[in-house]
């Protein structure tokens, strides 16, 4: 049975998110046949079906027809983590792992993980997702005690780790053998998991965050809560495997029959050679021009030059060099630092 939550869009916009458990305690909100001012919502006669008596109940399927008809409801469908595939489809050859980690902290030189998810699928050279092969979430206790502001976002807390060790032999089996690594916000996760294991170091990584035009496939936020709920589910967020579940889900939906799915646009998108332009030495007065175009401010640290920089895909960089030297150089023979990239080298720290 499907878990449901409706919300009732209002002439002013408003909404209000409601459980079919809510519904026992709020019965006048959910009565199936009348508004809040007695008089029912439905005009047609092929409308008035439903309405078999007051005593009467609907069925589950009956509920989100009715609702679904009136115009005045989005259904919400809880969101069921796929199985565990017991027979592995050959027409999916390459592995894929989606990841998730919670963190003490934002610094991956200081702050440590306590807890990963991850689930391992298969997928094919277009990007058609197959079948889950693994799953593995796992708690770890940290150096000291976790923050309360982790504790209110996470809902892990120092009771909860105490004892816990992350098993790094059953993440690897997951992990050695997979072709791509992604991740919602891959720059914040890798570098904590190649902090914690050489094993992430080697491998292709990709951003479902950062690399899917999302706003083109008429989402208006990149947020995985947002994703969720604008493809018609909910799910327990916050939690690493669980998170990893309902990114999987978003990633292989389509909109059209015709359509990419997000994940076949973001293996695309892994598959491409970028460039990291550091724009050294821009003139000061610059900087808003350099902000405004996309460009992000290098401290120095990590071995990066300290200035402004940005990643283009490769066929656009002769057009971005010159934009930076006839608009903020003023110079046509500057000679900018690049780096060459790949999806080996993206979001590292």
């Amino acid at each position: 049975m499907h878990h449901i939550t409706m919300t009732s869009m209002t002439a002013r916009g408003n909404s209000c998110g409601m459980t079919r458990q809510e519904t026992a305690r709020t019965p006048a909100q959910f009565d199936m046949f009348v508004d809040a001012d007695g008089a029912s919502p439905l005009r047609s006669a092929a409308d008035l079906r439903v309405n078999r008596g007051s005593n009467v109940r609907m069925d589950e399927a009956e509920m989100v027809a009715h609702l679904t008809a009136t115009g005045r409801y989005r259904i919400l469908r809880k969101l069921e983590p796929r199985e565990v595939a017991t027979v592995i489809r050959t027409e999916f050859p390459l592995m894929g792992i989606i990841l998730d980690t919670e963190t003490t902290g934002l610094n991956p030189r200081k702050d440590e993980i306590i807890e990963i998810g991850v689930i391992a699928f298969t997928f094919n050279e277009k990007g058609a997702i197959g079948d889950v092969t693994g799953i593995y979430g796992g708690l770890q206790q940290p150096s000291g005690p976790i923050p309360g502001e982790i504790t209110r976002v996470t809902g892990i807390t120092s009771e909860m780790v105490a004892g816990e060790v992350i098993d790094i032999v059953a993440l690897r089996s997951l992990i050695d053998p997979a072709d791509l690594i992604i991740a919602h916000n891959a720059g914040f996760d890798r570098p904590f998991c190649e902090a914690f294991s050489p094993a992430f170091s080697s491998k292709a990584w990709a951003c479902s965050n950062a690399e899917i035009d999302w706003s083109s496939r008429g989402f208006e936020g990149t947020k995985l809560g947002y994703l969720i709920g604008q493809a018609g589910y909910f799910h327990d967020g916050h939690r690493a495997v669980d998170d990893c579940f309902a990114l999987l889900e978003v990633l292989d939906r389509k909109a059209q029959a015709d359509d990419l799915t997000p994940f076949a646009e973001l293996y695309r998108a892994s598959q491409r050679s970028r460039v990291r332009i550091f724009a050294e030495n821009s003139p000061f007065d610059f900087k808003d021009h350099l902000k405004a175009r996309g460009y992000r401010w290098s401290d120095g640290s990590e071995g990066r030059p300290k200035s402004w920089w940005i990643e283009v895909d490769e066929p656009d960089l002769e057009d971005e060099l010159r934009y930076l030297r006839a608009e903020i150089y003023q110079y046509p023979e500057a000679d900018l630092p690049t780096k060459f990239l790949t999806a080996f080298d993206r979001f590292r720290a």
